[in-house]
């Protein structure tokens, strides 16, 4: 049973004398555009609607919760992804502090995480394409362009859009950091026009009742309302600067960088999240634009601005993808740190000449596509967020074990009032993890015995602490 206990130490992780290495050849620019690359996306362009349906309103209050939830964790990230600068972020995390029976744990939901997220993105991506499309007079089979869950046989548009995206991965780190560094910036453009435009149409009856729903998540005849319900699929909005703590062993200079990747990612997209939710809902009755698959677009069009409307869609459609490709990253580097590990099979983790993970990031592509092609927005958003909750929560708890632990190790970057920061992060997540629908509780639970299952049977004896091959932290 030493699995249960045995630990990889900081400075082997920190620096790993083993397996392939990954080539640094990120600067913080590249991150800040990874991380907002990651985060503004589907959230704010579809699931606005999603979460004004569950909570009205009050969805700004949904939207404040969650931000404040993602600050205190992305302060915990920022100081461990400094304090160890390597791949696997949340995996690599846990598996210093934590054990690496839980670091799996955390590994196998980032896995779920990362990939699901990127078929959420598609599909969301995909409504934005075909309501494009329709716009201009190219009216397709609809069969072909949604799944089953809308009477459609599948959602082709959603398939292709994360083959391109694994096709950009293939090119290069550098090639593809830079080109999603372009679209991050058209992709802020757009938010800031449609806040431009919508505030002028700005009425406070749109607010009233201010929580029709009420607070707490509830399920009455199926459906999931309540502030807390709004927040906890909204929450998907937030996340992806873990996406940038990914990024440590590519980064040209981690004690810098990661810190401005992560912490300043997240200053700008909660600021424009905000303004653009009180510009949506002050302009329309949420009822109006909450069962729209491009909520933004039907706003615009609704005020009497087709054009802006035609080219918030074409951004989207431009843009999103920056999503896909921000997380199929951060899949293919949590996939690239177990094989090295050998948690996974070490195959998985080689690497090309330019230093991509090949077979990683081709069998994530067919994976994410099968589930794009097949699943609605909502529910695969909310699995989603079972994922990441979990490691989040390990991050605020590995944030207050690790300052305890090695109080005096030296850190380039150190969260303030830690034990605060990593109990909020830690309590947060809990309570947003139970605010979701329990089929997805219950999805996420099979999952994790899924994925122990496959740990006991390959990972707890031929991994590198297993067979002797690395040393041991000291208990």
């Amino acid at each position: 049973m030493s699995f249960l206990t045995r630990r990889k130490a900081i400075d082997t992780a920190a620096s790993p004398d083993h397996g392939q290495k990954l080539r640094r050849t990120l600067g913080w620019p590249h991150l800040i555009g990874l991380g907002v690359g990651a985060i503004v996306g589907t959230g704010i362009y579809t699931l606005i609607g999603v979460g004004a349906e569950r909570a009205g309103p009050a969805v700004i209050i949904a939207f404040l919760i969650a931000g404040l939830v993602c600050v205190c964790v992305a302060l915990a990230y920022a100081e461990l992804a400094t304090l160890i600068p390597a791949s696997g972020s949340s995996y690599t995390y846990s598996y210093t502090v934590l054990g690496e029976a839980l670091a799996w744990v955390i590994g196998w939901s980032l896995i779920l995480e990362y990939t699901v997220v990127c078929a959420a993105v598609a599909v969301g991506w995909a409504g934005y394409a075909v309501g494009f499309l329709q716009s201009a007079g190219l009216n397709l089979p609809m069969e072909l362009m949604t799944g089953p869950y809308a009477g459609g046989l599948i959602n082709l548009p959603a398939i292709f859009i994360v083959a391109a995206v694994a096709g950009m991965l293939l090119v290069g780190t550098r090639e593809s950091a830079s080109v999603n560094a372009v679209l991050v910036v058209f992709k802020i453009l757009a938010l800031v026009l449609f806040i431009a435009l919508a505030l002028p149409a700005f009425k406070a009856g749109n607010f009233e009742p201010f929580m029709p729903y009420g607070f707490a998540s509830s399920e009455t005849n199926g459906a999931t309302t309540g502030v807390m319900a709004a927040a906890a699929i909204i929450f998907f909005a937030f996340y992806g600067f873990d996406a940038v703590s990914t990024a440590a062993e590519e980064t040209k200079n981690p004690s810098r960088d990661l810190i401005i990747g992560i912490i300043g990612s997240m200053v700008v997209c909660t600021t424009l999240y905000m303004a653009v939710a009180a510009a949506a809902i002050g302009a329309m009755p949420f009822t109006e634009f909450a069962a729209s698959p491009e909520p933004l677009a039907h706003v615009l069009r609704t005020l009497g601005h087709p054009k802006t409307a035609v080219f918030i869609g074409v951004v989207a459609v431009i843009a999103l993808p920056t999503v896909i490709l921000a997380f199929m990253y951060g899949q293919s580097r949590i996939f690239f740190v177990m094989a090295r590990d050998r948690l996974l099979p070490e195959r998985l983790g080689s690497v090309n000449e330019k230093g991509v993970p090949v077979a990683v990031t081709i069998g994530t592509a067919i994976v994410v596509s099968a589930v794009a092609g097949f699943f609605p927005l909502a529910e695969i958003a909310e699995l989603a967020n079972a994922g990441t909750l979990a490691a989040f929560t390990a991050v605020g708890a590995c944030l207050i074990i690790l300052r305890r632990r090695e109080p005096n190790r030296p850190r380039v970057f150190r969260a303030p009032l830690y034990w605060l920061v990593g109990s909020l992060a830690i309590a947060g997540c809990v309570y947003l993890f139970a605010s979701l629908p329990s089929i997805t509780q219950y999805r996420f639970l099979v999952w994790n015995i899924i994925g122990l299952v496959v740990y006991l049977a390959y990972g707890a004896r031929k991994s590198r602490l297993a067979t002797k091959e690395e040393q041991p932290a000291i208990n």
